[in-house]
């Protein structure tokens, strides 16, 4: 199991309880207004304002948020703001290679808040490219294994999903992974819908094409890392290739 999936089932179990769920909301209105603007206001015309949508209501954030954000986007209300999307790249302790994505109206603040992150936490920033190519964008869906009061079988969300496109299914313990092209997400998750299989999340990611295994102590220093740059309001996404053991993972805690 990789530092990616353990990461993303770690990020989902905290979320119900997270004690930064406000920012945790504003994030996902920022990915509904740029979606919006990008593709237009319509979710059935614009499958990545959708699945920014499907995200937002499954974290519990207010549909009249969703619906303000959607039309600040599309340009039916005033108020949105000119968002710019930047790609940072550095290191963890340990060679860990980290890719931050963030969205900002203010580049030099943004640029500021990432490198003070990394820095006082024991990572350095990364010349552009040098680690952009560790990692592969693929799409990402998140399906739990508990539909409706029955467990959902392995080998039912591969006879869905794998004709779609589907590459990959990872069990991360209470949900699979399910990996694609990031051009075949949208097949892969009107698949599920068709099967009638509910998911969690399906979005765009970066995923690692290769792992450094990092000990307890390790583990901790790049959670640390990701915790201090998640806390900036213009980092949207941080990507890591730590992997670590399951015990390794328990000591963490």
């Amino acid at each position: 199991m990789s530092g990616h999936s353990k990461w993303a089932t770690t990020k989902h179990k905290k979320a119900a309880i997270d004690a930064k769920r406000g920012k945790m909301f504003a994030k996902l209105i920022k990915n509904i207004e740029v979606a919006a603007r990008t593709g237009g206001g319509d979710p059935g015309a614009n499958p990545t304002l959708y699945d920014a949508i499907q995200k937002a209501k499954k974290t519990s954030v207010p549909n009249d948020n969703i619906d303000r954000a959607v039309k600040r986007g599309s340009g039916a209300e005033a108020g949105g703001a000119d968002y710019q999307a930047i790609t940072y790249e550095g290191y963890a302790p340990g060679g860990v290679a980290v890719l931050i994505e963030c969205l900002t109206d203010n580049k030099n603040r943004a640029a500021g808040e990432v490198r003070i992150a990394m820095s006082r936490n024991g990572g350095a920033m990364a010349d552009p490219g040098s680690v952009a190519y560790l990692f592969n964008r693929k799409g990402v869906i998140i399906v739990a294994k508990e539909q409706g009061g029955t467990e959902l079988a392995e080998d039912d969300l591969l006879l869905a999903v794998l004709e779609a496109g589907a590459e990959e299914v990872n069990d991360l313990g209470d949900n699979f992974e399910i990996l694609s092209e990031a051009t075949d997400l949208v097949a892969v998750r009107k698949a599920l819908q068709d099967a009638g299989i509910d998911y969690e999340s399906a979005e765009a990611s970066f995923v690692p094409s290769m792992n450094v295994e990092v000990d307890a102590d390790g583990a901790r220093k790049v959670l640390r890392i990701i915790d201090a740059l998640e806390d900036s309001d213009d980092v949207q996404n941080v990507y890591s290739n730590f992997d670590a053991s399951d015990e390794v993972m328990a000591e963490v805690g």
